[in-house]
């Protein structure tokens, strides 16, 4: 059996406490959110209200949100010792193995105009090599053994090949554990050649993985029109095996499932941010599959999670009393799913 805590790597871990779910940051960063007092104007000097700055990459974002909810996460990554990085997430006291890497984390900026409007900027990453690449699947096969989900997300860095998540999924196989796949582009295009458990793209990841027309899909989900995502969700279902959570923005959520579709609206809010929001409602599904739910109660969970992300600022965890489960509404939508 290979070594769960390989020599490469070093962090903070509860060692007697086997985590539920693994997140994966390939391509980690230190997040600062600078809130505007108006809109951003290009050229101009404007004021920020608020600034805040925090441990980021898709993956973060999901061990964070899990360990709020009292589930245990280990989030891997590769960061040297040292890096502003590891301090953040020592704050939030969050569980984290790492792979030494010879430089920073990147940074990303993201501007919040008062009305929620989300603009983000968002840095390349460190180059990691063959060797690395290497010692980053060892890690992951490593403490993936006793998770009940491993969860791969966010953009590659440079150095990784564009197949890597495909590769790692291949690997964990034989794990036992879940995997769910939260990427776009290339990496995306890649990972759905072959099974998966979890898909969460949004609607225009939907389309590229699916080679449909994204304003079709963008126009019929501006009418309330969901037989084209339905539609596109279930190809990509039956292609990999996987469940999909297609995340809509302020219009909610689909799922779409080897037994059914379901589309979930969401609860009224006041957006400050939409960044993390993603994660939250991927978290969301993992806790409530972990607890034993049913698909619609998993769209519930992912749909209440993300929304209260929404309502706050940069990329804070939202905690379970801050969800709103009750109101948000869930349809039934098989029968749609089996006309398409």
């Amino acid at each position: 059996m290979t070594d769960p805590h390989p020599a490469s790597a070093a962090g903070r871990v509860d060692p007697g406490r086997s985590p539920a779910i693994v997140t994966v940051t390939a391509n980690p960063s230190l997040d600062r959110t600078l809130e505007l007092t108006a809109p951003l104007s290009h050229g101009a000097v404007q004021r920020a209200s608020n600034v805040r700055t925090e441990p980021g990459g898709k993956g973060v974002n999901v061990a964070r949100v899990a360990s709020a909810a009292g589930i245990g996460t280990r989030a891997l990554l590769p960061a040297r010792a040292g890096d502003p990085l590891l301090a953040a997430l020592d704050s939030v006291a969050l569980p984290y193995l790492t792979l030494a890497i010879d430089g920073e984390v990147r940074s990303n900026v993201t501007i919040v105009d008062p009305d929620g409007t989300t603009t983000k900027v968002n840095a390349p990453g460190f180059v990691l090599d063959d060797a690395s690449a290497a010692e980053l699947t060892e890690l992951v096969l490593a403490n993936a053994n006793d998770a009940r989900w491993v969860a791969l997300c966010g953009s590659l860095p440079p150095g990784l090949p564009h197949n890597w998540y495909r590769t790692v999924v291949d690997a964990l196989a034989d794990t036992g554990c879940r995997v769910a796949v939260d990427t776009s582009g290339a990496p995306l295009a890649a990972a759905v050649t072959g099974p998966v458990d979890l898909l969460k793209p949004n609607e225009e990841e939907l389309a590229e993985a699916t080679g449909v027309d994204p304003a079709e899909l963008s126009t019929a989900s501006a009418r309330g029109d969901h037989a084209p995502l339905i539609a596109a969700a279930t190809v990509l279902a039956h292609r990999t095996g996987a469940a999909i959570l297609a995340t809509l923005g302020a219009a909610g959520a689909l799922l779409v499932t080897s037994t059914g579709a379901w589309f979930a609206t969401p609860p009224p809010i006041v957006p400050r941010s939409t960044v993390g929001a993603g994660d939250a409602a991927l978290t969301g599904y993992l806790i409530a599959e972990c607890s034993g739910a049913e698909e619609p109660e998993r769209l519930r969970m992912a749909v209440a999670y993300g929304s209260a992300a929404t309502a706050l600022a940069g990329t804070q965890p939202p905690y379970p009393d801050q969800i709103d489960p009750d109101n948000v509404s869930v349809t039934d939508l098989t029968g749609a799913a089996s006309a398409g």
